[in-house]
């Protein structure tokens, strides 16, 4: 199999068998439970547009490992053109779909895991990159979704890993023998985790000596035994269940997140690629998440498009969009939008070789982009709410408008202009405030924040990447200071 289509990916997750909770009950029947279906739709969107001809140039790769073409979730980059699509493809799905598609952690993670198994194995004389080789080749050939497992739980943020009172604060590994290893912990805020096939795990920080047992990357199906997952809430969630397409602002598209715990799962050793390589944990770290915050300046930005087009719906259907101020406000958004875009282009084009022979982004511009998500993002919204009106936060219910005596009151005085229904105008408002408000505000704006580390973490590797004393330098040659001369 090359290319699954988006049937063939759902039948895959319907034959797993994960074990899932939700509000206090476990699901059997994930796949079409209105809270979760969206999110899988979203995922199944990027398998669709695969098999679509004017989106095979984006959607689609050549597999320098088996000549076959593959879906870029599953490819490792091989030139900054590479890295480029990557991010027009963000764009694209975050476009097509208005919310998280979830796939990006689990890319970024092939293509950290790949070039850090390589350097770990030069240096170590390991042979973790050979066994990656082989998972990933299965995954290419089966067209997997893999969800990148980075983030621990992490328990008291002043305490290393060996130092917590509960030492499955982070996952770490309780046995080994000569068939493999079993591990323990979890994983918060998993992107996309059920409706992924296999998980790929990596540390969370920089390790030292100590923390040797927490130095571990390997790989397992998403459903294997000892996995369970809580489903995470989000703002206005509990809309799914009432069954109407109005007030869930999003009918079709959604994200996901879950915690995912490992209860003394068996990982067997072709399947770790990492186990107690603590000096190679910060590097792998880095370029994950270097990787992850190039992403953001794709799917964010597709996103942010679908919401300027719903801003400026929005002004047309109250009456207000030749208003100055309006059209300035969507100029600021737009520019706002294309700035991010303009961040995740840019460290794509300045990505170099790895000794793998897989690109990486540069990474200080990588850290820029993802910076200027933390911001960016919040004010676009700010200026989206302004834009919409008070409505979009007031507006009765799809009940209401369907009520026999008061939907024809609401009609009346909810119409904006002529042309356009109230439900039209519902409609849009509803959009918005599920962007900013919402359940897709947990990936648009609170991700933005959080994801892909803290904003505290881009400034730490600002600074680093940042090369300070290079531009004293600079400034001191121009200035005519000679170093050691008065």
């Amino acid at each position: 199999m090359a290319l699954k289509t988006g049937e063939q990916y759902e039948e895959s997750i319907r034959n797993m068998k994960f074990k899932i909770y939700l509000m206090g009950e476990k699901i059997d029947n994930w796949v079409d439970h209105p809270i979760i279906r969206p999110s899988l739709n979203s995922v199944k969107k990027t398998y669709e547009l695969a098999h679509k001809p004017e989106y095979e140039d984006l959607m689609t790769a050549t597999s320098h490992l088996t000549g076959e073409t593959v879906n870029r979730f599953t490819h490792l980059h091989q030139s900054t053109e590479d890295l480029i699509k990557k991010v027009k493809m963000q764009r694209l799905l975050g476009q097509q779909t208005a919310s998280c598609f979830q796939r990006c952690v689990g890319m970024d993670a092939i293509n950290a895991v790949d070039s850090t198994t390589y350097e770990m194995d030069q240096k170590l004389g390991t042979n973790y990159h050979e066994r990656f080789i082989k998972f990933l080749k299965m995954v290419q050939k089966e067209d997997l979704t893999v969800d990148g497992a980075m983030t621990d739980v992490k328990g008291d943020r002043s305490l290393p890993p060996h130092k917590q009172a509960d030492p499955d604060m982070y996952v770490h590994v309780v046995a080994k023998n000569d068939k493999g290893i079993v591990v323990r912990g979890a994983k918060a805020h998993q992107t996309g985790a059920i409706n992924s096939h296999w998980v790929l795990a990596m540390p969370t920080i920089s390790m030292s000596r100590d923390d040797a047992d927490y130095a571990l990357s390997f790989a397992c199906p998403a459903d294997e035994e000892g996995i369970f997952y809580i489903y995470g809430r989000q703002s206005c969630d509990t809309r799914k269940l009432e069954g109407g397409t109005i007030d869930v602002g999003n009918y079709n598209f959604g994200g996901q997140e879950a915690l995912m715990v490992f209860d003394n799962v068996f990982i067997p050793w072709e399947n770790v690629f990492m186990c107690g390589e603590y000096e190679f944990s910060g590097m792998l770290v880095e370029r994950f998440a270097g990787y992850h915050r190039q992403s953001y300046g794709g799917c964010k930005v597709g996103v942010g498009d679908v919401l300027i087009g719903a801003a400026a719906l929005a002004a047309d259907y109250n009456g207000a969009a030749k208003a100055s101020h309006i059209r300035d406000k969507l100029i600021e958004m737009t520019h706002l939008n294309e700035t991010l875009f303009s961040c995740g282009i840019a460290c794509s084009a300045q990505g170099h070789k790895t000794a793998s022979g897989t690109y990486l982004i540069d990474l200080l511009l990588a850290n820029v982009c993802k910076q200027n998500i933390t911001r960016f993002p919040y004010e676009i919204c700010r200026l989206a709410e302004d834009i919409a009106g008070g409505m979009m936060v007031t507006l009765a219910s799809e009940k209401d408008f369907k009520n026999p005596e008061i939907g024809k009151v609401l009609e009346k005085y909810l119409k904006g202009v002529e042309d356009v229904s109230s439900e039209e105008r519902a409609r849009i408002m509803r959009l918005v405030e599920n962007l900013t408000l919402g359940t897709a505000a947990v990936g648009y704006r609170t991700e933005s924040m959080h994801g892909a580390g803290s904003p505290q973490a881009q400034r730490i590797m600002i600074a680093r990447q940042g090369n300070l004393e290079e531009k004293k330098k600079m400034a001191k040659n121009i200035a005519g200071i000679r170093d050691g001369k008065k």
